[in-house]
């Protein structure tokens, strides 16, 4: 289980969700691209990467990781990009704790990240945020969170909020 001891304050979130909100983009410019930040639970931005494929940004960030030799267990990764089944898997080969999105998620990565013991939240934003996963690991702190637990119908196979 990656970085099974580390803990993420929401308000450490906030503080990075604002980091990446106002962080000067292409997609800001052009649009059509994907942006990956690897980041501390304490909110700073380490590298940001953005590419046409979310997947490339991804890549990239893992490979600076392992060119620099950075370990992941006390990270965090935010994508713009839904959390699909490759991305849990991409984060838990880099030993990445945290995966947040802007996005939503799929149900195998939503599976994927509850059995590799990594916590995941969508639909963040601003000061909201779904915790799909690993919400033993999320420290409350600020005065104005608004966290929903989602649902899981298996009978319709949608989330329900």
């Amino acid at each position: 289980m990656p970085g099974a001891d580390v803990t993420l304050t929401d308000t450490s979130l906030f503080v990075l969700l604002e980091k990446v909100r106002k962080h000067e983009t292409i997609y800001k410019q052009a649009g059509a691209v994907h942006g990956c930040a690897l980041a501390t639970t304490g909110g700073e931005i380490l590298m940001f990467v953005e590419d046409v494929g979310r997947h490339n940004a991804v890549d990239a960030i893992a490979g600076f990781m392992w060119l620099d030799g950075i370990d992941g267990s006390d990270k965090l990764f935010y994508t713009t990009g839904r959390l699909t089944s490759e991305m849990v898997i991409k984060c838990a080969q880099m030993r990445i704790p945290f995966l947040v999105s802007r996005s939503g998620l799929t149900q195998m990565g939503h599976e994927i990240a509850g059995k590799v013991g990594i916590t995941m939240l969508g639909r963040a934003s601003g000061k909201h945020y779904l915790a799909f996963t690993g919400k033993e690991r999320l420290v409350k702190t600020a005065s104005v969170t608004q966290v929903r637990q989602p649902m899981y119908s298996r009978s319709v196979g949608r989330w329900r909020h």
